[in-house]
């Protein structure tokens, strides 16, 4: 990223400039970064559970427990939103208060947004679980914005890529494990006492509350880097002069959008007699394994992108591959394990069609969805099932690739730039609703996957011609 150069820690403001070359003093903060993006992931994946359980409780139609992602996406529009409007008018505030501060403010509002939950229980409160929600995004949202540009900047600009999956990688494996820890305390512990109330939430949220905390105070005490653009602080709306970054913001809030309308209707579609019959219990193995698959995939990019010789990348990828293999057998059984190789197999086949190039990477991905998508709307049974979950290997690259392509060449720009990256994810909080609402109206949920394949296609074009880097239109 040039033009942004790394200055003095913000405890030891006389330590002298790094040269271009000294990335490596980046390990320790990157490490303690990437906790971030474990928490938000395993945060954000909790919604999945959280919408056919409170669907339950309250007697919900599917659109109106998609609202859960309304309200959770929605904050991530409007406190990016009023962030880009106080940097066009104020000067950016990341450049004015540092990364580290932000980081610790996010975490703060985050905390307090699960702390909400207990009296949304107690009060038995639609309309307050979706207000904690929002409070709770809202401190996610200052995280986003602050985490991943601070993540593509923290090191060299060749591996920004690279390490933008490799911090994701991180925050699937929240994705992944929520799941099971989130539906076992949701569900398997209301099932086994036979209460159908929302106060087995009350317990989970108090528990991330704590940990949130936890995480601001280890922020609080470490030395993180302090980065910025030359140390000039700009008004205006510079970023939006930058067409690929303009692309950009409509890839992410199409690929949010696709990711988690597909991931907030895969229990209910599992459920279907046609596919599995599954009930919620057990259906949410199967929603670990589509956000597993999104870190595995992450993972891979992360070897793809980086400089590693060629030999190298495919010796590290044969050995996530296999640990992956091995750990899905212990924990299932063998033919599962075969099943997600096989699946694996599949993603590398096509990264290796990308020739690890992030854009075409993107595109080629994409277009994978798609055909997986059409087999879970026109398929039936086992193999409509795990075309779906497969979609989430294939959706792992994405996010990090198209945020680290979006911002490439914005110099002082990148924080706003990042904001509006970040304001985009309100696809999250309009596609899954619009898959609920046709789900309801046709009566077909299996079709209604018909709305992400939509999303996807301009995902395509942004990976192979929306990406390229222009000058600023002035």
């Amino acid at each position: 990223m040039p033009s942004i150069t790394p200055i003095a820690t913000e405890e030891v403001a006389s330590q002298p400039k790094e040269s271009s070359r000294d990335y490596k003093n980046y390990t320790s903060p990157l490490i303690v970064v990437t906790l971030l993006f474990f928490m938000w992931g395993f945060i954000t994946c909790m919604n999945d559970i959280l919408i056919p359980k409170l669907q339950e409780v309250f007697t919900l139609q599917l659109w109106q427990a998609m609202l859960i992602q309304t309200a959770f996406f929605g904050a991530y529009f409007i406190v990016s939103f009023v962030y880009f409007l106080l940097s066009v008018s104020k000067g950016d505030p990341i450049q004015k208060i540092g990364y580290k501060n932000g980081i610790i403010i996010g975490l703060i509002v985050a905390a307090l947004g699960c702390t909400l939950f207990y009296p949304a229980a107690v009060f038995h409160s639609y309309g307050f679980f979706l207000m904690a929600l929002f409070v709770l995004a809202s401190g996610i949202t200052v995280l986003q914005i602050t985490a991943n540009p601070y993540v593509a900047i923290l090191g060299s600009p060749e591996t920004s890529s690279s390490r933008m999956n490799l911090s994701q990688a991180l925050n699937s494996f929240g994705t992944t494990i929520a799941p099971i820890i989130g539906g076992y305390l949701i569900f398997d512990q209301v099932a086994s006492a036979e209460i159908d109330t929302a106060d087995s939430v009350k317990l989970p949220y108090l528990g991330l509350a704590a940990l949130l905390l936890l995480l601001a105070v280890l922020i609080k005490v470490a030395k993180l880097p302090r980065l910025e653009g030359g140390g000039k602080i700009e008004r205006g709306a510079g970023a939006t002069k930058y067409p690929h970054l303009v692309l950009g913001i409509i890839c992410i809030f199409m690929y949010v959008g696709g990711e988690v309308s597909i991931g907030s209707a895969l229990i209910n579609y599992i459920k279907l007699p046609q596919i599995t019959g599954l009930s919620e219990s057990e259906a949410k193995h199967y929603l670990a394994f589509y956000w597993g698959g999104a870190m595995i995939g992450r993972f891979f990019g992360a070897v793809a992108l980086s400089t590693f010789k060629r030999t190298g990348k495919f010796a590290v990828i044969a050995l996530i591959a296999l640990v992956t293999f091995l750990t899905v057998y212990v924990l299932y059984d063998l033919n599962q394990a075969l099943i997600i190789l096989g699946l694996i197999v599949l993603n590398v086949v096509v990264l290796l069609l990308a020739r690890f190039i992030p854009n075409r990477t993107v595109g080629l991905f994409a277009m994978a969805v798609i055909g997986l998508l059409l087999i879970g709307v026109l398929a039936e049974g086992s193999l409509a099932m795990w075309a779906i979950i497969a979609i989430g290997l294939f959706n792992s690259i994405m996010f990090p690739t198209i945020f680290d392509l979006a911002i490439k060449g914005l110099g002082r720009h990148t924080s706003q730039g990042s904001s509006l990256l970040v304001m985009a994810i309100v696809g999250g909080a309009i596609v899954p609703p619009l898959q609920g609402l046709f789900a309801d109206l046709s009566g077909d949920l299996q079709l209604s996957f018909i709305i992400p394949m939509i999303c996807y296609a301009y995902i395509v074009y942004y990976g192979f011609v929306g990406y390229r880097v222009k000058e600023a239109q002035i």
